[in-house]
Formats: C-alpha cells, sequence, structure tokens
C-alpha cells in the first residue's frame, strides 16, 4: 500500500514498486548502533538475513543482539568494502556525511539502500508491516511513518478480528480443524481469535446453542453443516460430526467446529481433538466463555463470593446418574448444565441426601440473549416455581446460597430483573451478607 501521488516532485510523487524479499541467509549490512538500527536489525533477524553491523558503539538492544550471536559486528567506521556480497544495506548513523556514502558506494554497487535519515536519497525503502498468520500487510505513506503505522494498525485489527476477508482460495494438501468456543449466546461474547477463524473457514460444523447470528456473516459458498444435538433428538451423532470434521479437512479444507459456551466444559471437545489428531488433521482449540460461569454472571449471580461461596461445581444434568450423596454434601455452588427437564427429579435428590430444602436456587433461561429471564426459588420450591413459569431449555440451574444474589446484584445482561423468590426470608439472609463479602 503507498501513499498517493502529489505531484510536487517530492517523495510522495515517487513510483516505488511494492515487492517482499526472501532474505534467508542473505548478508545484509546496517551501518549504525543506535536505536533506529536496532530496530531494524532486529526485523532482519527475524527474517532469517545474515545481518552484519558496522558501528564504532552499539546501543543496549544491538549489544545484546550481538551476544547472542544472533548478528555480527564490526566495532569500527564504515568502510566501502563493508557492502561486498551485500544484498541489502541500511544506513542509520545519524551523520549525513556517512549516510550518504553509504547510499552512493549502494547505488555504485547495484546494492538495494534504505537511508534511514532522508527517504528521498533511498532506492529502497521499510514499510510499516504486520503479520496476521500468513497475511502480511506493507504500508507506506508519502515519507509519514506515524500515518503509516496508524493505516497498518488499523488495517491489522480488522484482520485480526475477521472483519476483513481471509477465506483462501487454494486448497492445501490437508486442511485444518479449528474448535470455536462461542460463548453462552450474545454474538458480542464470541473471541476475536474465533471470529479470525469463521472468517477463515471453508466449513462450520454447528451446534443448536452456539450463536447462529454469526453464520450471517460467512461467505455464500461456505458450507454449513447442522450438527445441533437436543435431549433424546441428534442431527448428527457425535461419531458423524466427527467424521465430518476428519473427511472435509483431508479434502483440504479448513473447518471450523462453532459450539455453544467452551469447548471443552461439556462440550465433547476432547473427543473431536482426538479424532482429528488420530487422522492426521492439524486441530486447534480456541477456548470460548462457558455458559456455566457467564450465564449465571449476567443474571447477577457470581458463582463464587467472599463469604458466601469459595468454590464451584459444575455438571451435565440432562442424561447422567451422579453420586447425589456427594454433591449434596458439597459446600459452595452447584451449577447444572441441560438439567431443566430433570430438575424435580434433581432438586428431591439433592435434599432426600442432605441438602437443606430452604437452600436458594436459580435458574436462567436464555442466558444473554434478549428472552433471558430468572426464575429464584428453593429446593423444595423450584420445581413447582419452574412449572407455573413455563421454565424451559436453554438454562442454567445454579444451587447455592449466591443464587440469591439475583435478587440484589443483577441481572447485569439483556434479560429482565429476576423472578421473586419464593422465599424472601431466605434470600434476605443472602442479601444481608452481600454488603460484606465484596469480592
Amino acid at each position: 500500500m503507498t501513499g498517493p501521488s502529489t505531484g510536487t516532485g517530492t517523495l510522495d510523487a515517487m513510483p516505488r514498486h511494492p515487492l517482499l524479499l526472501d532474505l534467508t541467509g542473505r548478508r545484509v549490512v546496517v551501518v549504525g548502533g543506535g536505536p533506529v538500527a536496532a530496530r531494524r536489525t532486529a526485523r532482519l533477524v527475524a527474517d532469517g538475513a545474515d545481518v552484519l553491523v558496522v558501528a564504532p558503539r552499539l546501543c543496549e538492544d544491538l549489544a545484546e543482539l550481538v551476544a547472542r550471536d544472533a548478528v555480527r559486528w564490526a566495532p569500527r567506521e564504515y568502510l566501502a568494502t563493508d557492502l561486498d556480497g551485500a544484498w541489502l544495506v541500511h544506513t542509520a548513523t545519524g551523520e549525513r556525511d556517512v549516510d550518504a556514502a553509504v547510499a552512493a558506494d549502494a547505488d555504485a554497487l547495484r546494492v538495494w539502500c534504505v537511508h534511514a535519515g532522508d527517504g528521498a536519497r533511498s532506492t529502497a525503502w521499510t514499510p510499516a508491516v504486520a503479520r496476521v498468520d500468513d497475511v502480511t500487510v506493507a504500508v507506506t505513506a508519502g515519507g509519514d511513518p506515524r500515518r503509516a503505522t496508524a493505516v497498518r494498525d488499523a488495517v491489522a485489527l480488522l484482520l485480526d478480528t475477521g472483519a476483513l476477508p481471509l477465506r483462501r482460495h487454494r486448497r492445501a494438501a490437508v486442511g485444518t480443524v479449528t474448535l470455536v468456543g462461542g460463548g453462552p449466546g450474545d454474538p458480542g461474547l464470541v473471541t476475536t481469535r474465533g471470529r479470525r477463524a469463521l472468517a477463515e473457514a471453508d466449513v462450520v460444523v454447528v451446534d443448536r446453542l452456539a450463536p447462529r447470528t454469526l453464520l450471517d456473516e460467512l461467505d455464500p459458498d461456505v458450507e454449513v453443516v447442522e450438527a445441533g444435538k437436543q435431549p433424546h433428538a441428534h442431527t448428527l451423532t457425535q461419531e458423524q460430526i466427527n467424521e465430518v470434521l476428519v473427511e472435509r479437512a483431508l479434502r483440504g479444507l479448513r473447518v471450523v467446529r462453532l459450539k455453544g459456551g467452551d469447548p471443552f466444559v461439556l462440550g465433547r471437545g476432547g473427543e473431536e481433538v482426538l479424532a482429528c489428531l488420530e487422522a492426521g488433521v492439524p486441530v486447534e482449540v480456541v477456548p470460548g466463555v462457558t455458559s456455566a460461569i457467564a450465564v449465571p454472571g449476567v443474571a447477577g449471580i457470581p458463582v463464587t463470593q467472599r463469604g458466601v461461596s469459595r468454590q464451584v461445581t459444575i455438571l451435565s444434568a440432562h442424561d447422567s446418574a451422579p453420586d447425589w450423596s456427594s454433591l449434596a454434601a458439597v459446600e459452595g455452588t452447584l451449577v447444572l448444565l441441560m438439567g431443566v427437564g430433570r430438575l424435580a427429579e434433581h432438586a428431591a435428590a439433592l435434599v432426600a441426601h442432605g441438602k437443606d430444602p430452604a437452600t436458594p436456587v436459580a435458574v436462567v433461561e436464555n442466558g444473554t440473549l434478549p428472552g433471558q429471564r430468572t426464575t429464584v426459588a428453593t429446593l423444595a420450591t423450584i420445581a413447582q416455581r419452574a412449572a407455573e413459569r413455563g421454565v424451559g431449555n436453554p438454562a442454567v440451574v445454579v444451587v447455592g446460597e449466591v443464587a440469591a444474589l439475583a435478587d440484589v446484584l443483577g441481572p447485569h445482561g439483556t434479560g429482565p430483573a429476576a423472578e421473586p423468590a419464593a422465599t424472601p426470608a431466605r434470600a434476605g439472609t443472602a442479601a444481608a451478607e452481600a454488603p460484606d463479602a465484596t469480592p
């Protein structure tokens, strides 16, 4: 990217040919030992060049590179013979006569020269560079480094967040699989790395509870594979999902597995990773915001709270038979995922195994979404209260003293306030503790 021509005969108007160079193992000479030379040298080292630094003295950063044997150092004044065998030279001494001599010698030898002090005397220019994965952005701006840096940073941010097109249009021999945690539902809670993976995807295998509005941002020719699961109703079995991920990747496609919450929190992400590894498919995991923590949080329920709860236990509750006696004895907060369908059974089991029937319970439906709703009761009354209100999935069930804080601290999201607890005395006790129990 180059600056516009002003027609004034200055550097802005000079025709320049953008080009990327392979400097691996090739000799590059840097004349100068100050901070500017150090910045140029560090980039050259990163690009694999064989760097010779010529300077009587070195700044601290350059001295460190020499100490690490990353560059060679000639501790003296510049000599014309220093350019013998060089492919490129950077001169940044700050001394006009020396820099001019380097530029003249380079021109005579047909060696490209970057003149840090005078762009008009250069035959090559160093752009502001950003690298996002395998995309390189290089920006010049008519001799205005700050302007070039600002443009570079803006473009790099758009690339990093997936706002610019990143999809490959040439297939690799073997593609990749990226497991993306989509968070609890609100698309704004997806990480920038997750959005970038979606912008690069050729195939998206999506769950029912993933932030599906993100699919609207995909290119029209991106394949979307529905893999949603509901209790006793699966679009694809887990084995079939694994097969789709592997098969598409082996065709050279970039595959994104878009899941609700976090892939490794009751999301069977580990099984999908193992399937990819066994098939020799490169796989990456992009963590997501788990609904077990986030959904109670936006409803005003901290799953841990000093003086109230110092630990949290997360349970998959839709088809399991856990050790209720152990769970009933555990202090702190119990979070049940996928547990609304068996809410009455679970509440009764906890009470039967010794949990206080007056323990507060909160059920948060559609957490982070416009239809968010919270129902607060106790273990003894939650089943009846949920039935009266028609509570349904998706929902997160919170059992413990912190559940009563939904009336005090929240909501902190898109949903309405919590429905009042059925036992205000017990909820009031927890509420009274809250001012002295701030994190």
